[in-house]
C-alpha cells in the first residue's frame, strides 16, 4: 500500500495518497472531485471567513468544485479560467501560469463575456490548494486585466510556505514531504 496523509478538513478526516513531485519532494494530493460531503462542509466554513463579494472566479479544473459550491451557498456567480480557448470564447484574455501540480508552462484565458462580467466587481479567488501561489498570480492578473477588483484569495489548503503567508485565507495547512 501506497503511503498517505491523514488529516481533517472542515470537519472530514482524509487520507491523501502522497505522491512524488521529484526526486527531492513528495506532496500529499488533495482531489475535491466527487468528494460532495468535503466539498459542502469547506465551502461553507471558507465563506464564514472570507470578505463581502460580488463573484467567485478559479482556474480550470481542481478549483471548480469548491467554486461552484461557494457561489451556491453564497453570492451566485463564478467564472472559470479556462486552460484552452473554446469555439464559444469570444476575444479571450490570456496569462502564463507554472504550478507545481503541472510538469508545463500552461495557459488560462477568460473569454470577453466572462471578463466583462468581472469589471468592477468585488472578486474572490478561489481554488483548492495554494502552494508556489503561481496560479493565485495568475489568476490576479486576468483579474486585474478585467477590472475587477481583488477583495482576497481563499482555499482549503496552504501547502508548505503558503501556510506563512498572511495575505490568503485557508482553513488548513498541508506540509510539503521532502526526501533525504
Amino acid at each position: 500500500m501506497s503511503e498517505v496523509y491523514q488529516m481533517t478538513v472542515a470537519g472530514c478526516k482524509r487520507e491523501l495518497p502522497v505522491c512524488p513531485v521529484d526526486d527531492k519532494l513528495d506532496i500529499a494530493a488533495f482531489i475535491m472531485f466527487g468528494d460532495v460531503e468535503l466539498t459542502e462542509r469547506s465551502a461553507a466554513e471558507l465563506l464564514g471567513k472570507c470578505p463581502e463579494h460580488d463573484v467567485l472566479i478559479t482556474a480550470e479544473a481542481k478549483g471548480i468544485p469548491l467554486c461552484y459550491e461557494m457561489a451556491r451557498q453564497g453570492c451566485r456567480k463564478y467564472v472559470v479560467a479556462r486552460k484552452g480557448i473554446k469555439l464559444y470564447m469570444r476575444n479571450p484574455i490570456h496569462v502564463e501560469v507554472k504550478s507545481i501540480t503541472t510538469s508545463n508552462v500552461q495557459t488560462l484565458y477568460l473569454s470577453e463575456e466572462d471578463y466583462l462580467s468581472l469589471k468592477g466587481k468585488r472578486v474572490l479567488i478561489v481554488d483548492d490548494v495554494i502552494s508556489t501561489g503561481e496560479s493565485l498570480s495568475a489568476l490576479e492578473k486576468l483579474v486585474q486585466e478585467a477590472g475587477g477588483n481583488i477583495v482576497g484569495c481563499a482555499s482549503v489548503l496552504a501547502e508548505g510556505d503558503a501556510a506563512k503567508r498572511d495575505d490568503i485565507i485557508f482553513l488548513e495547512p498541508l506540509p510539503l514531504f521532502f526526501k533525504g
